[in-house]
């Protein structure tokens, strides 16, 4: 295998003088083309000015800084390896976006960020997390996978501290964690190639915490009995209209409360914050005990702040994690405005009936929460004269019926009854 070392001027400026100090530095102003089968290294901090390139087919070895404000790429072969293996800090900086094939990050210089992402940087294939974190979170930075993209060797010591964004249509496990903590997030395959799934893991209690404008509060709906006050996650769709199952996972002997992991590990679900209801909502979840992870769907763009809590399973229905909501305050102002149904969406021949407190029947409606048709409060029984008569505070009982199929692949219909609180005034 040829080797280029580089120390003095090739394309490259070998050494900057400051009065008093000698910094060592590799600036490139020209063309740098790294064949395959050819080792590159430099010692100093490698700076690529505007308008230089670097084009890496080989195996390029950065062992200090690294700026990019021109062009990092690669060709369209299947060969690049970027190795960044520092004995002290690194930071990687510039104004534009370096793409690496393969790139591998060997530098135990800090526990906490032995690598400092400033700039974006994005890989084609595989990265590798041997030692080191890379800390974009304080920085600015973002770490870019790309469609088929992997990543390997995530642990505590090793891997992504901030944003990582995943373009493409595969399935993906984010290499994300916090204070030092590996907590990955992962999502199912998005229906398009186009599109973009953002997240990031939080070792902080999301009570009070101002994240992308939003702030929760401990308001949590009444099936959920205890709130992860310890760490979350924000996973955002930047792009595309895919919707896609989420993965959480709990940690035991680290980061996730006692309380929240205790027996029945099957009470465990993923919850949301709902900015304009204020209040956290479960999102259902499977329950995988071996592997300690929580999945469920999500739906309908509810994307944003998540974390992980108990649920009080004697008042889930069966089928999907469903969640009858019992107050309807129909005022406009985001909270309870309808009669809410969680999980409705995962069931089929819904079927809701709705009485005043004589027996008559005010509304009825099959496949409810579709194109609108919910109970916001108007009758649509004899008891009015039109629809636009809203019914009075009070005490109303609905019926809600539903088909799901169960764990054999049979077909059940359930029947759920129960008291529902009116306020109009």
């Amino acid at each position: 295998m040829k080797t280029i070392n580089i120390y003095t001027q090739i394309v490259m400026l070998g050494t900057l003088l400051v009065p008093g100090i000698l910094l060592a530095q590799t600036v490139n102003t020209g063309e740098l083309s790294i064949s395959p089968n050819t080792q590159f290294s430099t010692v100093s901090d490698l700076d690529n000015k505007n308008g230089a390139s670097i084009i890496n087919d080989g195996e390029a070895f950065i062992y200090a800084h690294f700026n990019n404000d021109g062009v990092v790429d690669f060709t369209n072969g299947e060969e690049g390896l970027t190795r960044f293996e520092g004995t002290a800090v690194q930071q990687l900086s510039g104004g534009n976006i370096s793409y690496f094939y393969d790139v591998l990050f060997n530098n135990a210089s800090s526990n906490t960020a032995s690598l400092e992402l400033s700039s974006e940087i994005s890989v084609d294939n595989e990265a590798n997390f041997d030692e080191g974190i890379v800390q974009d979170d304080t920085h600015g930075g973002l770490f870019i996978f790309e469609d088929g993209a992997t990543h390997v060797g995530t642990y505590d010591g090793s891997h992504v501290d901030g944003l990582v964004q995943k373009n493409g249509n595969d399935s993906f496990t984010y290499p994300i964690g916090d204070q030092q903590f590996f907590r990955y997030a992962a999502i199912s395959a998005p229906a398009n190639i186009t599109d973009t799934f953002t997240a990031k893991y939080f070792f902080e209690n999301p009570i009070g915490q101002t994240i992308n404008g939003e702030t929760p509060t401990a308001n949590a709906a009444g099936v959920i009995t205890l709130l992860d006050n310890a760490e979350f996650w924000t996973i955002t769709r930047d792009t595309g209209n895919s919707d896609v199952l989420l993965t959480l996972t709990w940690d035991e002997n680290g980061t996730t409360p006692t309380p929240i992991v205790s027996n029945p590990q099957e009470e465990i679900r993923i919850v949301r914050w709902d900015d304009a209801q204020q209040i956290w909502v479960n999102e259902g979840g499977i329950v995988d005990t071996a592997n300690r992870t929580v999945t469920t769907p999500l739906q309908l763009g509810n994307y944003g702040i998540f974390t992980l809590a108990r649920i009080d399973s004697e008042l889930v229905l069966p089928g999907g994690d469903i969640v009858i909501y019992n107050g309807v305050t129909p005022n406009d102002d985001g909270k309870n405005d309808y009669f809410i149904i969680d999980g409705i969406e995962n069931v089929e021949n819904t079927n809701v009936k709705i009485f005043n407190r004589w027996g008559v029947k005010v509304f009825e409606t099959n496949d409810y929460d579709t194109y609108g048709n919910v109970f916001k409060g108007f009758s649509d029984g004899r008891m009015t004269i039109n629809r636009e008569n809203q019914l009075p505070t009070g005490t109303y009982y609905y019926i809600f019926t539903y088909s799901y199929s169960n764990a054999n692949g049979d077909s059940e219909r359930i029947k759920k009854a129960g008291y529902l609180y009116l306020t109009t005034e």
